[in-house]
């Protein structure tokens, strides 16, 4: 008779030391490369750097960054505009929530908190936010080659040619969207009634229109435009060539973060994806311009950490605001 709360408990108390083990490790993580940092370059040295940027560009940096996240919270908010309405500050507050949690928990365990949270805070259906967030991170990884593609561009030999299969590129979510409605049709009806079910969730957690997909589209080039040019942007002041090689570095730590694995807050992983990224797209290779890759790709990386706990900050001081006041 005591078995099913007894089960519950040991879910329950499970869950509990799962939780506390993954701050463990994540605390040691950032414990780590704290100490391997000032061991290998000094933080102190690292910080100064921050002197070449300037302290106006980098808080204009900052800002454009923290600016992204109100950009994907209009993302969302097309994409369950009738769950979500008149809710926008709750839903910023909950995209910040599922980012800091994409950034510090390690292996991707903070996407699981995205459908988990639209159910609980908006009452989403769990097939149908993962969905959702399964078609925005296609849209996600479609947009963020695309921006760095434009340093591809740049060094490219024949530029109206390299444009014009970029701006195909660009574009080709939009064509492929075309497909959607005799893909789906094609399915419903030839399969058992719990897949059926799950098919119209699937369904419903993509934009039901063109209109509302093109916006969710145009939103998500929009934030990775911007981020992608405000990386590279920051790799060049801190000395990163050539221009192309700023880009894969922005292409490369981005990519790093959508890994499978990757460690928790990105402490090493996001910093490698950089060099890794601008060496490939033609930064200097010898042990001077690594040297310098990977000091700018560490103050890369704090910077995109502090965007992030500066816009998790901005969300709750805005929960405070009251109802009658938005």
């Amino acid at each position: 008779m005591s078995s099913a709360p007894n089960s519950s408990r040991g879910s329950g108390l499970s869950r509990h030391v799962s939780r506390h083990a993954m701050t463990a490790l994540t605390l040691a993580c950032l414990l780590a490369y704290l100490a391997f940092v000032e061991w290998q370059w000094g933080w102190g040295r690292l910080l100064a750097q921050w002197q070449k940027v300037g302290t106006g560009t980098t808080i204009a940096a900052l800002a454009l960054l923290t600016a992204t996240y109100l950009v994907r919270t209009q993302r969302i908010h097309d994409y369950f505009p009738t769950a979500t309405a008149g809710q926008f500050l709750k839903l910023f507050r909950l995209t910040q929530v599922h980012n800091l949690l994409n950034i510090m928990l390690p292996f991707r365990a903070g996407e699981t908190s995205f459908p988990l949270l639209m159910r609980s805070q908006f009452a989403v259906p769990l097939p149908r936010a993962t969905a959702a967030l399964f078609v925005m991170r296609l849209l996600d990884l479609h947009a963020l080659c695309a921006a760095a593609g434009i340093g591809l561009v740049l060094n490219a030999g024949n530029h109206a040619a390299a444009w014009l299969l970029w701006a195909l590129f660009l574009v080709s979510p939009l064509a492929l969207f075309a497909v959607k409605a005799p893909f789906f049709r094609r399915l419903h009806g030839r399969l058992p009634g719990k897949l059926e079910t799950l098919l119209e969730e699937v369904e419903a957690g993509i934009p039901a229109d063109a209109g509302r997909f093109a916006r969710a589209w145009g939103f998500t080039v929009l934030n990775w435009g911007v981020k992608v040019l405000v990386l590279a942007w920051v790799l060049g002041l801190l000395g990163v060539s050539p221009i192309a090689a700023t880009f894969g570095g922005a292409l490369g730590g981005e990519l790093s973060s959508v890994l499978p694995v990757h460690a928790p807050g990105g402490v090493g992983t996001y910093p490698a994806g950089i060099t890794a990224g601008a060496a490939a797209f033609g930064a200097d290779r010898g042990r001077a311009g690594l040297s310098v890759l990977a000091e700018a790709s560490i103050n890369a990386h704090l910077m995109i950490v502090a965007s992030a706990c500066i816009g998790t900050a901005l969300s709750v001081v805005l929960s405070w605001i009251p109802a009658r006041a938005r």
